[in-house]
């Protein structure tokens, strides 16, 4: 990115700099008088002044530093904790980054006596980058991604009439947030130009998949089989960008942004009290690789709330001008307050209904820490029983482009042991999004990025499965689709699945029951036609797979012992997985935490004697894994408090949408319980491990992304 991304990256207050008490040599040679202070911590533990535009002068009493504290953030100013003190020219003391931010919005007032400043702080990238292996400080951060601290005049006013950007510091909100950035005017050439190229291509990348399996693969003709089981297996395609990649193609960051779909995105963040200190240090970072790893056609804004809620940047195309406004509100927000999360959403989906440009993908992030002090009532001890959909502003009941079943998702973060999981959850599941638990505050960053990872790939949208029978005396028994909605006829010849959106390569899996009769006039029996309908979003075409396959079984007159098909034992194995896991959390509610247990460990018990289990399928596997972890997660009523709720939430919105969701303390791909985590999403993932802004990371470990299932058999 060019030197203004670089400069923006100050705004995340990733500053290496030490404050330092001076030596009474040091106090000897700098009696020259400075607007500020600052230092660094060398190698060898000695004192480097670093560059100033008015030289440097050495605090005089280290004994007094020690015990200020930071005006902005109320907290300590100590020496040796990895923070850099400013001292501004009115004698005043802050920690480098909190000033950096405020001062980054134009405030040129000290915020403790209001005097005026002539000086401010700032950063600017090293520009001596030497090739080959980054050099490491003392510190073990890599200079050649780090910042110098420098002083600078303050630069003249720069005003732009035709740019509308809503600040921290601005007094009133516009009463219709339709001051939306204008669509960037180079995607719709780009769409333009997938449109001419996939016209009339039924056979292009952007193609889905669509497969079946029997239960088994003859019935005899003498027999009538009840509840006969049929998997249909829909697999996305990939995006344009990872199949240049699969077949070596060279390709520029302009041309992945133009071979996908742009996004629009509303961040939810609760900043009230609790998010203070390291929980929003952490926040802001991984809003700064959502905004990083944003392109110039998508749209972002960002709504903070705390006892009432806010919209600190509007809706606005991530250029690079756009990032770093960005950057600045999202480094703009403190902590304070309560937690009012039906006004964040109101105000988010507000920005949602009111804009007058879309992009074809929009999606809400909602991040909490705490309880809606101001919409429920009562403890997570003494849980009322709340209709949750009122935390849901009435807007969400709309559906893109005024269809039925397409809502704009809400997907929900959890964050800490103190969020209300249930009411984040419900949020979710009415919306059609996912709800995550981030247990270990370090994996927020990762949380997002497996969240946006998939965003960024939407290939498919508004997708409808229709299953028909064929056979004049079958019926359709059941579809069981989760929490996708699902419906059959009357006469129960004809069913469909409202899917909606899938990102690149994803998978689903349905599984629809029908009741066999005898049929002694064939040796072939045919079963369904399963076909579907989606919009591609980049072409904006609605596409059509008729018969894309049809279920057919053999009707010998007898058949030997039959094995089951490992595919439909799965699944059989994760719907059976999700409905412990809903009946063991009714249980926990209802204070029978021994229930709970028992539910879950008989489940995990009667998965480890199937075939597929025993076979080694990795989801079987992962699902036995997870009931265990579960029944740990419910040992105690504290524990179910503390964790296990949230565990098991976000481990039933992850099985019932057949999505990635980030549950207790990992969103490492080679974690078992991450069965549907995309490659877009764990290439996501590992960006945001082994690229903290530069950093790589010491604590994660990376190895091979695993799928699930890793191979299929042939489809019958």
């Amino acid at each position: 990115m060019g030197s203004k991304w670089r400069k923006a990256k100050l705004a995340l207050g990733l500053n290496m700099c030490l404050y330092v008490p001076p030596t009474d040599v040091e106090q000897r040679d700098s009696s020259s008088p400075s607007p500020a202070r600052l230092f660094s911590r060398s190698s060898h533990g000695s004192t480097t002044p670093t560059p100033s535009s008015s030289g440097l002068r050495l605090p005089t009493s280290p004994d007094s530093n020690n015990k200020r504290t930071c005006a902005i953030c109320l907290t300590a100013m100590k020496t040796g904790q990895g923070q850099a003190i400013f001292m501004a020219e009115c004698s005043h003391s802050f920690h480098f980054h909190c000033i950096a931010s405020n001062v980054k919005h134009g405030n040129q007032i000290c915020p403790v006596c209001r005097a005026k400043w002539k000086e401010i702080p700032f950063q600017r990238s090293v520009s001596d980058v030497t090739r080959g292996k980054p050099r490491m400080s003392a510190l073990g951060w890599p200079q050649d991604d780090a910042w110098m601290t420098v002083l600078r005049r303050l630069p003249p006013a720069r005003t732009d009439a035709n740019r509308h950007i809503s600040s921290h510091y601005q007094a009133n909100e516009p009463a219709i947030f339709d001051d939306d950035e204008d669509l960037d005017p180079q995607q719709e050439t780009a769409e333009g130009n997938a449109s001419t190229k996939d016209a009339g291509d039924v056979n292009s990348v952007r193609t889905v998949e669509v497969f079946t399996y029997t239960e088994v693969s003859a019935v005899p003709k003498s027999v009538s089989y009840d509840n006969f089981t049929i998997l249909i297996h829909l697999k996305a395609p990939l995006t344009s960008g990872r199949q240049n990649r699969n077949l070596n193609h060279a390709e520029s960051p302009q041309s992945s942004q133009d071979s996908r779909t742009p996004v629009d995105l509303v961040t939810v963040l609760d900043v009230s009290g609790s998010m203070s200190g390291t929980k929003l240090a952490l926040l802001k970072r991984a809003m700064g690789f959502v905004i990083q790893n944003l392109g110039p056609s998508d749209r972002l804004s960002v709504i903070a709330f705390s006892s009432t809620a806010r919209r600190h940047f509007p809706l606005r195309r991530m250029t690079e001008t756009g990032k770093l406004e960005a950057l600045q509100a999202v480094n703009s927000l403190v902590s304070s307050g309560g937690t009012n999360i039906a006004e964040g959403l109101r105000k988010g989906f507000k920005v949602m209904v009111d804009r007058k440009w879309k992009n074809p993908v929009c999606s809400i992030i909602l991040l909490s820490d705490g309880q809606d002090t101001y919409t429920i009532s009562g403890t997570s001890t003494t849980r009322p029983q709340a209709d949750y959909k009122s935390l849901l502003p009435a807007s969400t009941s709309i559906h893109r482009n005024g269809s039925t079943g397409f809502r704009i998702p809400v997907h929900a973060f959890g964050f800490g042991s103190d969020h209300d999981a249930a009411s984040m959850h419900s949020i979710s599941e009415i919306s059609g999004g996912t709800f995550s638990f981030i247990e270990a505050e370090g994996v927020i960053q990762d949380a997002f990025a497996q969240c946006i990872g998939g965003l960024l790939s939407v290939v498919v949208q508004e997708l409808q499965v229709k299953v028909e029978c064929l056979h004049p005396r079958l019926e359709i028994g059941s579809i069981q689709a989760g929490s996708y909605k699902s419906s059959i006829m009357a006469n129960a010849i004809m069913g469909f699945v409202d899917v909606g959106d899938l990102y690149a390569e994803e998978e689903r899996d349905f599984l629809v029951t029908v009741n066999i009769p005898v049929d002694g006039t064939s040796d072939e029996m045919s079963l369904l036609k399963v076909s579907c309908t989606y919009r591609d979003p980049m072409t904006k075409g609605m596409m059509t797979l008729e018969e894309a396959s049809q279920v057919k079984i053999q009707r010998p007159e007898i058949t030997r012992t039959q094995v089951v098909s490992m595919e439909v034992d799965k699944q059989r194995n994760r719907l059976r997985a999700a409905e412990a896991m809903a009946e063991a959390r009714a249980a926990a509610e209802n204070g029978d935490l021994a229930r709970a247990v028992s539910v879950l460990e008989s489940c995990g018990k009667a998965l480890s004697e199937t075939a597929s289990t025993r076979a080694g399928d990795r989801l079987c596997i992962a699902l036995c894994a997870e009931l265990k972890e579960m029944q740990e997660r419910m040992a105690s009523q504290r524990a179910y408090e503390t964790s296990g709720r949230a565990y098991i939430l976000s481990g039933l919105s992850s099985h019932s949408w057949q999505r990635a969701t980030a549950r207790g303390d990992s969103t490492d791909s080679t974690n078992l319980m991450q069965a549907y985590q995309t490659p877009s999403m764990a290439d996501m993932v590992t960006q945001s491990q082994t690229m903290v802004f530069g950093t790589p990371s010491s604590q994660r470990k990376l190895r091979q992304t695993m799928s699930f299932p890793a191979a299929r058999p042939r489809p019958r």
